[in-house]
């Protein structure tokens, strides 16, 4: 009789899960046809570990690109950009709370796929990670330069170019230049 009660429970709780296997492929399909259709999809697409997943929030946190007046808003905004707290002597740089904790973690994570396909990234972690720094916090560092290049490439509407990214490391002879191939 008890084993009965649990069966139907199960058989409830499969339907239940069919259906909602159903909404989210439906929800995929209007994500995927309306990120498709936004004027900066060649930006999102072109900016390395975005994907099919992470364009679409990178493309829902940026809008139409006129949210942001500047790099650093969009980096207070979203919760990358650490914050000073200072009294007397004491100096202490956390990182920030009071945020949209969905948005800071699109581009948290973003910044650990990046790392797959973009060389830089990956050599700038490294150094931060060989220099003390743990993980999610190199993490949102990697983030907080991310941005600094999302927000150039929206507003000057040009897909992301990593050897010309490169180049101007190069050319600045940025430490992590020397780590970089020719």
């Amino acid at each position: 009789m008890l084993l009965d009660c649990y069966v139907l429970e199960v058989i409830a709780l499969v339907a239940l899960l069919k259906q909602m296997q159903s909404s989210i492929k439906e929800f995929d399909l209007a994500i995927a046809e309306t990120s498709h259709r936004h004027p900066c999809w060649t930006i999102a697409q072109s900016l390395p570990g975005a994907g099919l997943a992470m364009a679409p929030r990178l493309l829902a946190a940026m809008g139409d690109g006129k949210r942001y007046q500047n790099a650093r808003e969009m980096q207070c905004a979203s919760g990358i950009a650490p914050v000073t707290v200072a009294s007397g002597r004491t100096r202490i740089i956390q990182f920030r709370r009071a945020c949209p904790k969905f948005l800071r973690q699109t581009f948290h994570e973003w910044a650990q796929h990046s790392m797959k396909s973009s060389r830089w990234a990956r050599v700038y972690y490294d150094q931060l990670r060989a220099s003390g720094k743990r993980h999610h916090t190199a993490l949102r560092a990697l983030a907080f330069k991310w941005q600094r290049i999302l927000f150039r490439c929206w507003q000057n509407e040009v897909p992301y170019d990593e050897a010309r990214y490169v180049a101007s490391l190069k050319k600045r002879n940025s430490r992590r230049a020397v780590w970089l191939p020719e």
